[in-house]
């Protein structure tokens, strides 16, 4: 009989955020893990030729919270990272999110950002309250552009057209009339200078009383553990066996491919940077490709190797042998989430939390802040409940 304060389920950022910290209060924590390695969606590790890659798709840190910073910052050194990304639409690299020098681009000659902001005057639709991913792009930037950028990747990315999803899926992307071409606008913006994996074992290594089952679904070991409270962060759903049907996921393939240096020599006309085969860090691919972008990761982590590695991400129906990234935003899905939130309310001794937990599209960042508040909450509501068993 495996003994435990706290069994939670699942290693990935909410898990292991909540695992540390209520270790460092003396509490015992087992993580039950379905995969075999730490970190979630966040793991990262070298592939075949030495490149350090992004396992499950890029993950890109930046937050406007010092808190979350700040905590972070306990397990790991950082590489600041200006992140970039462009679009390649019509056979050519575009600056995005749009900005001043997408519209250059546009009217193929240098520009001014009244003129730009005209434009987009000119041709953006009116809309007093956006109330679907379509509107909220046409509202700003007008058919034109949310012809290029935006609906054939939404439509692969989600399998939905933008008018069925919530504003929020493309309103997250911002629409600069400046030259600031970031893809992000948080305060702080870098990765782990070691890795993300790498900063998940210092959080291990800092958790004395803390134990992890890999390679082991949690409902194997239930009757097993002696445990007080649970921190759930898989799929809702599930947690309920799928009581009220499935709620629908979008899941993803990835597709890797290196390239040598001899294979990378005239590549730079593309690239502007030697060692690399593309011009950034992400290029998405709106419209005719089945993929909807490649992530070449050399780009943020600054690694010194002759070669480089890219990877494909393949958009893919959600099913067995998948696995579940992201909750899809919109209304049909929020009201089924809404009877099994209804019935996470009522479990007395289970907290739901991150991405799967709570069906919502969070950010790292938020993961974490979710984490730490739900960590202060039990702390204030439940930790003299819980004594050693």
């Amino acid at each position: 009989m495996l003994k435990a304060d706290y069994l939670i389920v699942g290693a990935g950022l909410a898990g292991m955020v909540l695992a540390e910290r209520l270790s460092s209060t003396g509490k015992r924590c087992l993580v039950v893990e379905k995969r075999p390695h730490i970190g979630g969606n966040c793991y990262d590790a070298y592939d075949d030729h030495g490149v350090l890659i992004h396992t499950y798709g890029p993950h890109y840190f930046r937050t406007n919270a010092p808190r979350i910073r700040d905590y972070l910052s306990a397990f790991t050194e950082w590489h600041q990272v200006t992140y970039r990304v462009q679009s390649f639409s019509n056979g050519k690299y575009w600056s995005f999110p749009i900005n001043l020098k997408t519209y250059e681009q546009l009217v193929g000659r240098p520009s001014t950002e009244a003129e730009f902001v005209a434009y987009l005057e000119k041709n953006r639709v009116p809309v007093a309250e956006p109330k679907n991913s379509e509107e909220v792009i046409v509202s700003q930037v007008g058919w034109e552009l949310y012809e290029k950028f935006f609906k054939g990747y939404t439509l692969k990315q989600w399998k939905r057209h933008p008018k069925d999803l919530d504003a929020s899926v493309c309103g997250r992307i911002p629409v600069r009339t400046g030259a600031d071409d970031r893809y992000f606008n948080d305060e702080f913006q870098a990765l782990p200078k070691a890795g993300y994996t790498r900063m998940f074992e210092n959080m291990v290594a800092a958790s004395p009383g803390l134990k992890i089952l890999f390679r082991t679904d949690y409902r194997e070991v239930m009757q097993e553990v002696k445990w007080k409270r649970m921190i759930y962060t898989g799929p809702i759903d599930e947690f309920y066996d799928c009581r009220y049907g499935p709620l629908p996921y979008r899941s993803l393939r990835f597709e890797q491919e290196h390239f040598t240096a001899q294979q990378l020599v005239g590549r730079e006309s593309v690239s502007r940077k030697p060692g690399h085969w593309q011009p950034e860090l992400q290029v998405n691919y709106p419209n005719d490709n089945a993929f909807t972008r490649i992530v070449e990761m050399k780009h943020a982590t600054g690694q010194a190797c002759t070669g480089t590695s890219i990877v494909r991400e393949y958009p893919a129906d959600y099913g067995p042998g998948m696995e579940p990234y992201y909750p899809i935003p919109a209304p049909d899905t929020q009201a089924l989430y809404k009877q099994y939130a209804t019935l996470a309310e009522a479990e007395p001794n289970v907290s739901f939390v991150g991405r799967l937990a709570t069906y919502r599209y969070y950010n790292m960042d938020q993961v974490v802040g979710m984490a730490l508040a739900e960590f202060d909450r039990i702390k204030e509501r439940y930790m003299n409940e819980i004594r050693s068993v």
